[in-house]
């Protein structure tokens, strides 16, 4: 199963840049529906595209390993 880690990276990027950041904001910066980062976020074993994946990790500035993990 595939593990998604965009709570963790929205909890850094919160962190590091003292402000709160919304699945909102999100979506409108990367282009990926508010619903879709959504269940990437709170549904197990959500499946996305490649695409998907890319654009967060233009957004959080890292490297996929980041963002996903096989477990």
């Amino acid at each position: 199963m595939i593990r998604f880690f965009l709570k963790e990276l929205i909890a850094e990027k919160e962190f590091s840049e003292d402000r709160r950041i919304t699945l909102e904001e999100i979506s409108n910066e990367t282009g990926i529906h508010r619903s879709t980062l959504s269940k990437i976020a709170n549904v197990k074993g959500y499946n996305t595209t490649t695409d998907v994946i890319d654009k967060l990790c233009v957004y959080f500035e890292t490297d996929v390993e980041k963002i996903i993990k096989h477990v």
